[in-house]
């Protein structure tokens, strides 16, 4: 399957559909029995009894509220939310679910058609009380308002359950709850309306029931497939190459699997090293999947969901783990990073080695530590979190004209050579407004809003950034002619050589270099431009707008450093503390320094 193409239902699976004629063989026996021999029996015999009942305790705020549950199980509402549900699941996802939206509307289908049969083979008379509702031509067995309820809010329930995001489970099973409370409450608007028997509500439960349970397994739930025992070995030696790959499982932590986002920068020589050093970690039951343009994840969301990963491997340059670990926060799944792409500045300010084999040797071997993120707002792209840096003006117009060809020829230096382009570009007037506090006027060439702070050659643009001190750090570059750019880089390089100044926590807030930086920390900043500028977000180009808005998320996503090793004089980057060997990771809000 390629990458960023939607699943379709296995063909195997497909065959279980034969299952529904079965099931409306069966519901059309149990209202041959409920009409025939059995009607006379306890409890179908008591089932009038309890219509009338019903009957005469009708009135006060339960005939309205019965009145709209019945209309919306009716048929058109039923369709009508089915086709909105199917859309916005397509849409949302971009075609990517379409295993679900098929899921949804064929088990609101295939309940309906079996009801038909059933009604037509089945003849029940309606209650002999008032009837408040005008009733259809069909059989009063089994309920259709309830089974069509049950299909598509049940439907709906299973995929919160199964499709919802990690990290909220309590979330995900109250929405389910609710939804599946709606069936029950239909089914008691049709008893107190005079519409149904007792028994035919528990027909249109059980069919409805039914339906979802075989969609489910044909069209729905993951098919998982191993590589036969005889074939193992000559899997182990391939590069995986395809978005689904598996080897057997072996002695992982709890025999989950590791999950490995693969960019097209990642060789077939790394990508073999990497399935041999995840199984030699115990990590030898592997899914992997390919990044797109427009999946730079790859299908990371449905493997989170479908496979409970024990470890997500990004292999790849910033913007796939930024995208990697927009889906990751807050789940609990670490992320271990093989730098292969051209900034790679995570992973330079957690100390993970530049070369990728190494890299990823030191995650494996090394410990799990917490580290925020930034939650970036703004008008026109949706939220999305980053890992690094987000930015606006010279930065992101720098990130823009760098092409692909050059950043595959010259690395990072291919920034140098379109910033050189950029540096004429027109001030912004901006104003900033950080924790809430009252807008600053500004004018400026660039802001950055900064995780973390160290660039590539170990720049300090943001001396003050800590990846787990639970705040943001901001920069405004604002150099007034030659002699601004000159004070503000020197200012920049005097941290880098040797003997330079290492800053405290807050050492670099307010204006430096004669006003051609400003520094300012915050756990949210607010910004708003007079006219669109140009974005960034690690890496990857925004639209241009007129507002940036980024928050922190403190401690949101688990991620693999190295073990920690005493610091080399004069070092410049910094890594987040973490537990004891043993111990869960926690967040440390404090550094270790050079």
């Amino acid at each position: 399957m390629r990458p960023g193409h939607p699943e379709v239902p296995a063909p195997g699976r497909l065959r279980l559909l034969w299952l529904l004629p079965v099931q409306a063989a069966l519901m059309v026996g149990v209202g041959l029995l409920v009409t025939g021999p059995l009607a006379d029996q306890w409890p179908l015999a008591a089932e009038d009894a309890v219509d009338r009942g019903l009957a005469a305790h009708r009135g006060g705020p339960a005939l309205p509220l019965s009145q709209w549950l019945s209309l919306l199980a009716g048929t058109p509402s039923i369709i009508a939310l089915t086709v909105l549900a199917v859309a916005a699941l397509l849409a949302l996802s971009r075609g990517r679910w379409l295993r679900e939206a098929l899921f949804l509307a064929g088990a609101v289908a295939a309940q309906s058609a079996v009801f038909l049969l059933v009604t037509l083979l089945v003849e029940r008379p309606r209650p002999h009380v008032a009837q408040l509702d005008a009733a259809p031509p069909t059989s009063s067995f089994p309920s259709g308002h309830v089974g069509a309820a049950v299909a598509l809010f049940g439907g709906l329930a299973v995929l919160a359950v199964l499709r919802h995001r990690p990290g909220r489970p309590w979330l995900r099973h109250a929405l389910a709850a609710v939804l599946l409370v709606i069936p029950v409450l239909v089914a008691c608007s049709r008893l107190y309306r005079g519409m149904h028997h007792p028994s035919d509500v528990v027909g249109g439960l059980l069919n409805g029931a039914c339906t979802l349970l075989v969609l489910a397994h044909a069209v729905l739930l993951p098919v998982r497939t191993r590589t036969p025992s005889h074939t193992a070995g000559a899997t182990a030696t391939a590069a995986p190459t395809a978005d689904r790959y598996r080897s057997r499982p072996g002695p992982g932590p709890g025999r989950r699997p590791a999950v490995v986002v693969r960019h097209p920068h990642c060789t077939p020589q790394l990508a073999e090293h990497v399935g041999d050093a995840l199984r030699r970690h115990g990590y030898a039951d592997q899914v992997w999947t390919k990044t797109s343009a427009e999946h730079p994840a790859g299908a990371l969301a449905r493997r989170i969901d479908e496979e409970d990963p024990a470890l997500v491997v990004a292999c790849g340059g910033d913007g796939t783990v930024r995208a990697c670990a927009d889906l990751l926060a807050h789940t609990g799944i670490p992320l271990a990073v093989v730098p292969c792409g051209t900034g790679n500045l995570l992973a330079h300010n957690l100390r993970l080695p530049t070369d990728p084999y190494a890299a990823l040797e030191a995650a494996l071997s090394g410990e799990t530590a917490h580290i925020d993120v930034g939650r970036v707002l703004g008008d026109g792209p949706r939220a999305a979190r980053f890992t690094v840096m987000a930015g606006a003006g010279f930065d992101a117009a720098m990130v823009a004209g760098a092409s692909e060809r050059v950043k595959r020829r010259l690395g990072w230096a291919a920034y140098a050579v379109s910033a050189a382009r950029h540096l004429g570009d027109p001030r912004m007037r901006l104003s900033i407004r950080l924790d809430g506090g009252p807008a600053r006027e500004r004018r400026a060439r660039m802001v950055v809003i900064g995780n973390v702070g160290t660039l590539q050659g170990g720049l300090p643009l943001l001396p003050d950034a800590r990846p787990d001190s639970g705040r943001l750090e901001v920069v405004l570059l604002d150099p007034r002619g030659i002699r601004g750019w000159l004070g503000a880089a020197g200012h920049l390089l005097a941290r880098v050589l040797p003997g330079g100044p290492v800053p405290g926590p807050g050492g670099s807030q307010g204006p430096v270099a004669g006003g051609a930086l400003e520094y300012f920390s915050a756990v949210r900043v607010d910004i708003r431009f007079t006219r669109p500028q140009p974005r960034e977000l690690d890496g990857d180009v925004m639209a241009a707008g007129t507002r940036l808005t980024a928050e922190v998320e403190p401690g949101a996503l688990l991620i693999r450093v190295p073990p920690r090793t005493p610091y080399a004089p004069g070092e410049r980057t910094v890594r987040p503390r973490t537990a004891p060997a043993g111990e869960p990771a926690r967040r440390i809000p404090d550094f270790d320094r050079g």
